[in-house]
């Protein structure tokens, strides 16, 4: 144990009496079991705090200055910290300040409390792995869940204790711009990625140094905001809340994660961070979650202006009142709860409730027994941006990347190729490679697509220049970019989004390809010259010309710090692509919401031309990628399915196999994907839910036999009563490469 204040010491001497006489057969005074020692100490810290004190530990304040570029506090806060007024930092980073932080808070305040540091840790700390949209396409839960890992040892060495990830919000609509920041549009794949990456960040024993705390964001439904547009209303259904949007959150629960974050915006007319519906009856009543809850930024003091409480205090005492634990930002528990206590306009064992579940995150972290467990210089300046991490991420990069075309197998090109010319705005754009959110990463730590072609083609000539930027009108450098292309023997576009496009407050009302890249990209194309366009992008585009006369498309989106090695590795066949999109491409804004499992209604559209169904008049209703897509340098094949009974009971699993074949040149990874469809039930059904799947790597010519199994119980529905219920009756069971490429179908009977 560290050194410590006297009264700190008094407080671990006095539990320790109490645990030890209740290891000998005293009674809890609730419940007349044995304590914890967990509660135990909680209880006796408890019990020497003031109300001030408690509502401290409510206080989750940012450091000084702008948040993207302050690494410090100034006296005022540090007051606070010595006088028990603030529990929580975000932003404050750095093991040598933090470490004098942390000081302040055990050695200088009354109790010693120690705080907690918190940083939007997202898709990587210093290391950027891609984007997290990115990091879903690649359907490796193992890869995902070491990038939150490496996050997690990076962060954890550099004086942060709490991430504010994983955002695990299913969104149908790619003008959002925060769709970068999840895994797209299936529950049950969101799913398994958020346990993924909370396994990652806390590990299995939050208390050692390098695990830091999860937060699974933004309870609940904030990823269909109205129009797509940031901060805008969500108005869904009870059913469609129940089966799309909680289910990850269900999943981050299961797989341990130890807070929650509410949403900015409001769901059925209530704010999420007054919504006892959400924060109390599920969240803490039907899930049993017995961690905290943190408001996002400053959303207290916002519920002014959703109409629905008059004044701060008035926010504040509603978000307590309604399963809130701590304030971020608005420092509205701290300036105005102690005053309503006084007036009993709230209570103060609601104050207590949220002071033990903070105190006992804390206590999970092992902060009480060392303060200092998450401030070892020495770690930061060993164990961040290692030469292992850059290569893990690299990996995870590559295998990120979706080859959506490659028309007479233009791709993998040859390293005998003498002259490329490398255009457009992301040819060089370390800041962009990054993407949004990008922790502590820098610009001069990342490889851009420029380097990586130089470090994978020595001896070749790389032309480069921008030819456009992303934004704006100027022309000025087609002409450049012409001409060098003319001198090249093939052309490497760059182009799309940058950092700015997505993100928090980067919603689109248009999804194209910005500024005046496809003014210059439809110049170059009349060269008639081979052309890889390489995509980068925080969200699915609509990028139909491209689709109808590019020969080569690899979606890159923002891969992070080894972003430029990870694409020259799949650009020259070092690396065969192998993922596959988890979110729809549109053809059109129009089609949006758009996702594959979507309901048949009775009049679908069976393609025979019938204008009486429920189709577009004037775009198809297929999308131009489907989920699921994405094609290899290789191909495979699917045969022989088998299913180990066609009639299973309700406590059983559905086991079934099938055989899939390299018969390609190239060895490659498949995403077999295995979908179902409920054919006959009380409530209607999608036309096909994913629910299993596998990534299998084979050898040219190789086949394996893949075996699967699905248990009865995921195939519930949620009936008219909204309960969840297994209804007996036929199942198809479809296994393909995507949503749209099936290849083997059969049925199976769930019995009565």
């Amino acid at each position: 144990m560290q050194p410590c204040t006297a009264k700190r010491l008094s407080i671990w001497s006095n539990f320790s009496i109490l645990y030890a006489t209740c290891l000998l057969g005293c009674d809890s005074p609730s419940d007349n079991q044995p304590i914890s020692a967990e509660s135990g100490f909680v209880d006796s810290l408890l019990a020497e705090m003031t109300l001030e004190e408690k509502i401290g530990q409510l206080n989750l304040v940012g450091r000084d200055g702008n948040l993207d570029s302050a690494t410090k506090i100034g006296p005022e806060k540090a007051d606070a910290i010595r006088t028990g007024h603030i529990g929580s930092l975000i932003g404050v980073v750095g093991a040598g300040l933090n470490r004098e932080l942390q000081r302040i808070a055990v050695e200088e305040s009354r109790l010693g409390i120690p705080l907690l540091f918190a940083r939007d840790v997202i898709h990587g700390f210093k290391t950027l792995t891609p984007i997290p949209l990115a990091e879903a396409a690649s359907w490796d839960l193992e890869a995902i869940e070491k990038s939150a890992r490496i996050a997690a040892i990076e962060a954890s060495a550099s004086g942060i204790n709490w991430t504010y990830a994983p955002m695990v919000d299913i969104s149908r609509d790619p003008r959002w711009g925060r769709v970068m920041e999840g895994a797209g549009e299936d529950p049950y794949y969101g799913s398994l990625v958020a346990a993924a990456r909370v396994r990652g960040f806390q590990g299995d024993d939050l208390s050692q140094h390098n695990t830091i705390l999860a937060c699974a964001k933004h309870f609940a439904a904030y990823g269909s905001p109205l129009a797509g547009r940031e901060y805008s209303v969500t108005e869904v259904s009870m059913r469609e809340l129940e089966e799309i949007h909680l289910p990850p959150f269900k999943a981050a629960l299961d797989a341990g994660v130890g807070t929650y974050m509410t949403s900015f915006t409001e769901v059925n007319a209530v704010p999420a961070t007054i919504s006892k519906f959400l924060l109390t009856n599920i969240l803490r009543r039907r899930w049993g979650f017995d961690g905290f809850v943190v408001t996002d930024w400053s959303t207290i003091t916002q519920l002014i202006d959703h109409g629905v409480v008059p004044d701060s205090a008035s926010g504040a005492a509603a978000s307590l009142q309604a399963g809130v634990d701590m304030d971020m930002g608005s420092e509205a528990f701290t300036n105005y709860l102690a005053g309503l206590a006084k007036k009993g306009l709230v209570s103060e064992q609601d104050i207590e409730k949220a002071t033990r579940r903070i105190l006992q995150a804390k206590y999970r972290l092992g902060l009480f027994e060392d303060p200092y467990r998450y401030t070892n210089s020495k770690r930061q300046r060993t164990e961040v941006l290692t030469a292992e991490n850059r290569m893990a991420a690299r990996d995870l990069a590559r295998k990120s990347m979706v080859l959506l075309k490659n028309e007479n197998k233009l791709l993998p090109l040859s390293k005998s190729i003498k002259r490329v010319a490398l255009i457009g705005p992301m040819s060089d754009a370390p800041k962009a490679m990054m993407g949004r959110w990008k922790g502590e990463g820098k610009p001069g730590d990342v490889v851009t697509l420029l380097q990586g072609l130089k470090n994978k083609l020595p001896q070749a000539t790389i032309y480069s220049t921008t030819g456009a930027d992303f934004e704006g009108t100027d022309r000025s450098g087609f002409q450049e970019a012409i001409a060098l292309a003319r001198r090249s023997e093939v052309i490497i576009l760059a182009v799309g989004e940058s950092q700015r496009h997505s993100g928090e407050a980067s919603s689109r009302a248009f999804i194209d390809i910005p500024g005046v890249q496809m003014e210059l990209i439809k110049e170059l194309h009349k060269l008639e010259k081979p052309i890889v366009v390489v995509l980068f992008n925080g969200r699915p585009l609509t990028i139909n010309w491209l689709d109808e006369n590019m020969p080569s498309i690899l979606e890159a989106w923002l891969p992070g710090t080894e972003g430029g090695n990870a694409i020259a590795d799949v650009l020259f066949g070092d690396y065969n692509p192998s993922g596959k999109l988890p979110m729809t491409f549109p053809i059109s804004e129009g089609q949006i919401p758009i996702f594959y499992n979507y309901k048949n209604t009775g009049r679908p559209d069976k393609g025979d031309g019938s204008r009486w169904v429920s189709r577009y008049y004037d775009i198809p209703n297929e999308p131009l990628y489907p989920f699921g897509f994405g094609l290899s340098y290789t191909e495979f094949e699917y045969s022989d399915l088998v299913l180990q009974s066609a009639t299973v009971d309700k406590d059983e699993s559905v086991y079934f196999s099938l055989n899939v074949t390299n018969s390609g040149s190239i060895r490659g990874e498949e995403v077999i994907q295995v979908y179902t469809r409920d054919l006959l039930a009380s409530v209607t059904r999608p036309v096909k839910e994913l629910k299993a799947f596998n990534k299998v790597m084979l050898e040219p010519g190789e086949s394996k036999v893949i075996d699967f199994e699905i248990p009865v119980k995921e195939l519930q529905l949620l009936n008219e009563e909204h309960q969840w219920v297994i209804e007996p009756g036929e199942f198809q069971l479809m296994i393909g490469s995507s949503s749209a490429d099936i290849r083997l179908t059969d049925k199976f009977l769930v019995a009565k």
